[in-house]
């Protein structure tokens, strides 16, 4: 039982995206999985990959 309790706090803890509720309905934070990959960049949803790092001279990082 303690390790099923464990393993569901891992899980919880460990998850990329949290889930916070605002005012009209449920709003997913998402944060990034790696650091940024140099200054200037921004954290964007690109509509056809989802999130990801965007610079406003250079455009996406890892070329989307």
């Amino acid at each position: 039982m303690k390790l099923f309790i464990k393993a569901i706090f891992l899980t919880v803890i460990l998850t990329g995206c949290a889930v916070v509720p605002a005012g009209g309905g449920p709003t997913a934070v998402v944060r990034p999985l790696y650091p940024v990959p140099a200054p200037g960049y921004l954290w964007r949803q690109h509509p056809g990959y989802g999130w990801g790092w965007y610079h406003p001279r250079f455009g996406w990082h890892r070329r989307w």
